[in-house]
């Protein structure tokens, strides 16, 4: 019997609650989640149209590898185990336990053991839908991380596309300044042999090598830049930044500049931006908390159902003969909270304010980088093409002087500070024209990747 009576006081002290809610913690069911290409939130057909599969390998490859992306599906996964914890408070609730007793009565030297097993249900009757409201606001919070998630994925992917042409930019100004200080080193060395001659003053000789030491020292800044940016493009695809090395990506000279630009966006394309989307929801939600805090003022009617079963011993104890069993209705209406429940209604007017104020701000904001972008790219366009025009102005001048100096009429010291003038608009060029792909990715963005 003592045996008995310490198992049951055992299990009386873990008592099995049961819930009608659905939960899922299998780490699979998650990883399986974190995994799905979300190719839709990025538009992979816009990347397409720049016609470079090491960039649209790029984009996919942090799509799948990208931890601020694996992070941002997770605030889904739990924004919807937060809907499920709330609805759970719409439906009642069981447990079960073991209530073991063991009695002596006065003047007797015997003692008895008896079992109880009480089965407990409570329910709060929701027929003010407070409850139901509380459910619907942690629901405009799923669907604002979701939101949250597509903003993700545009951000990374304009700046994988960003990080991606300053790479190609910085490869082309390398090599460029390679050749400046190439150019600027056979300078010095003419400088050198004409002082030595006389011809030309130490004065000019040391502007010469201070030049040259110049250039070496802006070719040690461009590479520190690509350095950077190559490990920012390694962090942003998933890669260790050791591996910089193994990043590949299409020369210079091959980008081809020719995606149209638009005359005029409309201002209605701010509604497909994830922002504005994101700012409507909480409107929505902050609608909806001052809607519960109103029906706080209600009564709160709760419904309690009790049955208890008891025996001398187990094998008797679930037995409807030995059943005891309650029902027990009760509607509270708070008379006195101190003014808790109308300071909780006035915070969230208050709330609902900012959150609105905010709305507004969003619009205003998401309007003004759509018309920046646009102008930007505008602007930036006609830079490039006043830029390229110089270029070949000069390209031109530079094959005339060099028929002068095989003619004899052009010293190689002059036709060197030709090519050295000819180099830097190319260096211009390159910056210009790819101020312009910067550009075309900040409009994607800004319109919300459409």
């Amino acid at each position: 019997m003592k045996k008995i009576i310490a198992a049951a006081l055992a299990l009386s002290i873990f008592g099995l609650n049961t819930m009608p809610v659905c939960a899922f913690h299998d780490k699979k069911v998650i990883k399986s989640q974190v995994s799905e290409y979300k190719f839709e939130n990025v538009n992979l057909d816009w990347w397409k149209n720049y016609n470079d599969e090491l960039l649209e390998g790029y984009i996919v490859k942090a799509i799948n590898n990208n931890q601020d992306l694996k992070i941002a599906t997770l605030k889904v996964e739990e924004s919807k185990q937060n809907v499920k914890l709330q609805f759970s408070k719409e439906l009642p609730s069981a447990s079960i336990g073991a209530a073991p007793m063991l009695s002596k009565m006065q003047g007797t030297t015997d003692s008895y053991g008896s079992f109880g097993f009480p089965v407990m249900m409570s329910y709060e009757a929701d027929i003010f839908l407070k409850n139901h409201d509380k459910t619907k606001s942690v629901k405009k919070l799923l669907e604002v991380s979701k939101i949250n998630e597509r903003s993700a994925y545009i951000s990374v992917a304009s700046a994988v596309g960003a990080t991606y042409f300053n790479i190609v930019k910085l490869d082309k100004l390398i090599d460029i300044q390679n050749e400046i200080i190439k150019d600027r080193k056979q300078i010095y060395t003419l400088m050198k042999q004409r002082n030595e001659q006389g011809i030309t003053s130490t004065a000019d000789l040391v502007r010469a090598d201070k030049a040259y030491v110049m250039a070496t020292a802006d070719l040690i800044d461009l590479k520190k830049a690509r350095e950077v940016m190559l490990n920012s493009l390694a962090v942003l695809t998933g890669e260790n930044p050791n591996n910089v090395d193994e990043l590949k990506r299409i020369p210079y000279d091959e980008m081809v500049y020719q995606k149209p630009i638009p005359e005029e966006i409309s201002s209605d394309v701010i509604t497909q931006r994830p922002d504005y989307l994101a700012a409507e929801k909480m409107v929505e939600k902050a609608g909806i908390d001052v809607k519960v805090a109103k029906k706080e003022f209600l009564p709160k009617i709760d419904i309690l159902g009790l049955v208890f079963f008891s025996a001398a011993a187990s094998g008797g104890a679930m037995n409807w003969t030995n059943a005891l069993s309650a029902l027990v209705g009760s509607a509270m209406l708070p008379i006195f909270t101190g003014g808790a429940k109308t300071a909780n209604l006035r915070l969230n007017k208050n709330k609902y304010e900012q959150v609105l104020q905010n709305y507004y701000k969003t619009n205003l904001v998401a309007i003004q980088e759509v018309n920046d972008a646009l102008s930007n790219l505008k602007l930036d366009n006609e830079k490039y093409k006043k830029n390229l025009k110089s270029y070949d102005m000069q390209k031109s001048d530079f094959k005339y002087m060099q028929m002068r100096y095989n003619q004899g009429v052009m010293s190689g010291l002059d036709l060197l500070q030709q090519k050295e003038s000819l180099l830097v608009l190319d260096k211009m060029l390159a910056a210009s024209k790819t101020d312009c792909y910067i550009d075309q990715i900040s409009l994607y963005k800004a319109v919300g990747g459409k």
